[in-house]
């Protein structure tokens, strides 16, 4: 609400004495809209549950953006550093980890299987040492 709005509440127009019984309801009728509007404005600012949740969702929009932008960052930073590798990777080095990762996706379960039986072996290695 404007500042000529606030002066003219409650307080008569000039003209007011002139004025016809129709007038006078809208005026009554605009000061009741200005007035509920002060009250919508001053019971928002009141409202601290609302203001907190406001910023709530504030936050959590920043800090969605900026995990995307971070996610984003690490996503160009591991290409990179991928295409300096295969750029600085002899290419018969390359050829043969390529063979090996196929080799090693073709025999996943005797890879895995090998894995298990080391990590067990480890295992029970390491617990008699403790003995």
């Amino acid at each position: 609400m404007n500042d000529d709005a606030r002066s003219h509440i409650g307080t008569p127009s000039p003209s007011s004495a002139s004025s016809s019984p129709a007038e006078l309801r809208d005026q009554v009728e605009r000061t009741r809209d200005e007035l509920g509007q002060t009250i919508e404005a001053l019971a928002g600012k009141a409202d601290i549950k609302a203001q907190a949740k406001e910023k709530s969702a504030a936050v959590k929009g920043q800090a969605v953006e900026r995990a995307a932008m971070v996610a984003d960052q690490i996503r160009q930073k591991r290409e990179q550093a991928a295409q300096l590798v295969k750029n600085k990777t002899p290419d018969p080095l390359r050829e043969r980890a390529g063979h090996a990762a196929t080799v090693a996706r073709a025999n996943r379960i005797p890879l895995l299987a090998v894995g298990a039986t080391v990590v067990a072996l480890l295992l029970v290695r390491r617990s008699r040492g403790r003995r």
